[in-house]
């Protein structure tokens, strides 16, 4: 028999014996669809994702989990100029009635120089179509967009910006890229920007969180001896403090890892999970904040085969989160979840699904609404891109 069929027959009959059913939710919208970004406020679930022919068309497509099903896609904008890419996904939020949505569109021929683009609307209609996020004119990369609704009605948003790219001469340091925020209002006016870190990956999704002082941001830094750790920036007191490092791992890399970190926040209780791989050991960690990330605990490591991150993580209490992480050994890949309590304790890993290792698979999405825990990636079906929706039982982890 198969190694991987043989594999999956046990991981099944594993989970049949702890009432563990991983469930698929049927995905039927057409083919080469991509890209996904899975968003829960605890009462609605959205999803948006690419749907694309490679180097002519492109669509950005929006619906809503409703009775036990995703509703019929929205079209929100397409284009044949875009930029799409596995990792640098459109990002959307949710606030009351209205949706925020990204894209990226190529700003010329170069291959990294493109622009981020938004939509504002209601599902009834558009308040303000296709308008540009970043406004400095240069010719550069500008993307890996994280958006939440904000306390008034809009949006907080944050990205990485490449306007610095072109204009540093410092070539010791490789032109680096920067971090920015900004707020968007329910009229689609973009107020209150400003620039973070001015040092950061070239290229690890961002991620963005509110507390009761206000958001947080939280991204993989960049410094001069090419020490890439996970860095978070607050806004307190109106205005935005120094970076500080999540946990100092000292990965030193000489490229961008591709491998963004998550943020969450439940009353005071925060979150980040991420991927290191410093001293060569590839790692998933956690590491919770019980003060409104003044200061974090020593991280947890999850992985238990070798890592390959592309993190998730979801508060499924006040005091216990979710972790969806991708590890691999010489049988196969597996999507997994972990439990993990502020106060340490980790439970066994749950096998989500065997998947492909590739870039294909893109980034995993995990979000939890009501009493369902859904996740969501990039399967490759007959050659063509996918996404592969499952849900299981919260209870699932109690």
């Amino acid at each position: 028999m198969n190694k991987r069929i043989l594999l999956l027959f046990v991981i099944l009959a594993s989970c049949s014996k702890n009432d563990f059913l991983v469930e698929e939710v049927q995905f039927a919208f057409g083919e080469n669809n991509a890209q996904p970004n899975l968003v829960s406020n605890g009462d609605n679930l959205t999803l948006s994702w690419i749907s694309s022919v490679e180097d002519t068309h492109a669509d950005l497509f929006y619906s809503e989990y409703i009775n036990n099903k995703w509703s019929v896609p929205a079209s929100i904008a397409s284009g044949s100029d875009w930029f799409v890419n596995w990792a640098d996904f459109p990002a959307h939020a949710v606030n009351e009635n209205l949706i925020l949505t990204s894209y990226l569109k190529k700003s010329d021929t170069g291959t990294y120089n493109y622009d981020i683009f938004l939509n504002l609307e209601t599902l009834s209609g558009k308040i303000k179509k296709n308008f540009l996020l970043n406004t400095d004119g240069i010719k550069a990369e500008h993307g890996f967009v994280s958006m939440i609704p904000s306390n008034n009605k809009g949006f907080f948003i944050t990205w990485l910006d490449g306007r610095n790219t072109v204009n540093n001469t410092n070539e010791t340091h490789h032109k680096a890229m920067t971090i920015r925020f900004a707020e968007i209002t329910n009229i689609g006016d973009i107020i209150n920007e400003v620039e973070l870190d001015a040092t950061t990956c070239d290229c690890c999704q961002t991620s963005i969180a509110k507390t009761s002082e206000g958001p947080i941001v939280v991204y993989r830094n960049r410094s001069e001896n090419e020490i890439r750790d996970i860095y978070i920036s607050r806004f307190r007191d109106n205005i935005w403090e120094k970076p500080i490092a999540v946990h100092n791992d000292g990965w030193e890399i000489n490229g961008c890892p591709v491998n963004g970190p998550k943020v969450v926040v439940n009353s005071s209780n925060i979150a980040v999970a991420w991927f290191t791989a410093a001293e060569g050991k590839p790692k998933v960690n956690i590491s919770f904040s019980t003060s409104n990330a003044t200061d974090f605990k020593p991280p947890i490591q999850l992985n238990d085969l070798d890592a390959l991150g592309r993190v998730d993580v979801a508060f499924l209490n006040p005091n216990e989160v979710l972790v969806s992480y991708m590890e691999l050994d010489a049988a196969g890949t597996y999507l997994k979840i972990k439990k993990v309590s502020i106060d340490g304790k980790v439970s066994e890993a749950k096998t989500i699904a065997i998947i492909d290792e590739g870039r294909n698979t893109g980034v995993p999405q995990l979000e939890i609404m009501k009493e369902n825990v859904f996740l969501v990636w990039t399967n490759v079906v007959k050659g063509k891109n996918q996404l592969k929706t499952v849900k299981l039982n919260s209870k699932s982890f109690y």
